[in-house]
């Protein structure tokens, strides 16, 4: 099969036909062999009765229903593993982005060897209280993840090599940084191409400005993890270590000065009435339990079944003992 055309969607019950006809008019003009899944991420409208509709008059339209909403990452996550094509598309239910990309994003995939193609949306019609965050978001992104060719990591159009969503697992909110996830494992080509935006047709938007809080941390959860996922101790154990020994040298000062005044016959204070005594200690502790933080990461992670789990693209000659 060519094609996995895989659409995530709440309560879109209205653009669903249009799209569908208008996926399988472009997958026809190009002879591709392909599959639609729908994933119906606990609507309540009539999504559901009308992909079962679809489904019937097409059998290449494939549906799954959630039984309650769980959010996009799960729906694309539940998609990926059902996917059987040589390549896998990505698209919102909302008509905003155009089937007519595809066959563009096919040979992208196929031809220049691409592993991820992610469509960027340079035209919007989005208001500014969209767009601006957006674009503040996307930097972030491009300077913490490294990848720096991409302008819109959250666009939903995008296009997969089969073992690029084989080998990765989108939860959570995770779905905006899914080139980031592929890179981490270890999928480089990444590529971009602009595509149309489209104005939203039927409905309104899903999705609040509680997003971009959201983005940030979920963007600081992946590149903790992906740094410092396997050696915690590379992280608690410097940063604890350098906390305890600046603590320790703040305490041997504070009682060096007394000792000094108390030598020379000057005022002095007992060490217990300095603050610079206290906040001494809390250095000392406070490094020494990211210390220990550390080293109990270091013990889950060393006791871990999936810890020598490692990605391996291709083997030769190689004879499993």
């Amino acid at each position: 099969m060519d094609i996995s055309v895989v659409v995530p969607l709440y309560n879109e019950a209205e653009s669903l036909p249009e799209l569908a006809q208008w996926i399988e008019r472009v997958m026809l003009a190009n002879k591709f062999s392909y599959e639609v899944i729908f994933v119906n991420d606990g609507s309540t409208d009539d999504s559901w009765r009308v992909i079962t509709e679809l489904s019937r008059r097409n059998p290449a339209l494939k549906g799954v229903c959630f039984r309650r909403n769980y959010g996009k990452s799960p729906a694309l996550n539940t998609g990926f593993a059902r996917a059987q094509g040589d390549v896998v598309i990505t698209m919102d239910a909302d008509l905003q982005d155009s089937p007519d990309e595809i066959p563009e994003l096919y040979r992208m995939i196929t031809e220049e060897g691409y592993d991820l193609v992610s469509g960027y949306k340079q035209k919007r019609y989005d208001p500014l209280s969209k767009t601006i965050p957006t674009k503040l978001f996307n930097a972030t992104a491009r300077r913490v993840t490294g990848i720096k060719n991409l302008h819109d990591f959250n666009c939903g159009l995008k296009a997969y090599r089969n073992k690029v969503v084989k080998h990765i697992e989108v939860y959570g909110d995770m779905h905006r940084y899914i080139p980031y996830l592929a890179k981490l494992a270890g999928f480089s080509r990444i590529g971009e191409k602009v595509v149309h935006h489209q104005a939203r047709k039927y409905g309104t938007s899903k999705f609040g400005l509680d997003r971009f809080v959201n983005g940030y941390l979920d963007l600081a959860t992946l590149w903790f993890t992906g740094k410092f996922g396997g050696k915690p101790m590379h992280f608690f154990g410097l940063f604890g270590s350098l906390m305890f020994i600046l603590g320790f040298i703040a305490v041997v000062v504070v009682g060096c000065v007394k000792l000094y005044n108390m030598h020379h016959g000057n005022h002095y204070i007992l060490v217990t009435d300095s603050p610079y005594f206290y906040l001494s200690l809390t250095l000392m502790l406070l490094g020494s339990q990211f210390f220990l933080a550390g080293f109990i990461g270091e013990l889950i992670a060393r006791n871990s079944p999936r810890r020598n789990d490692y990605e391996i693209d291709e083997e030769i000659g190689i004879t499993q003992s």
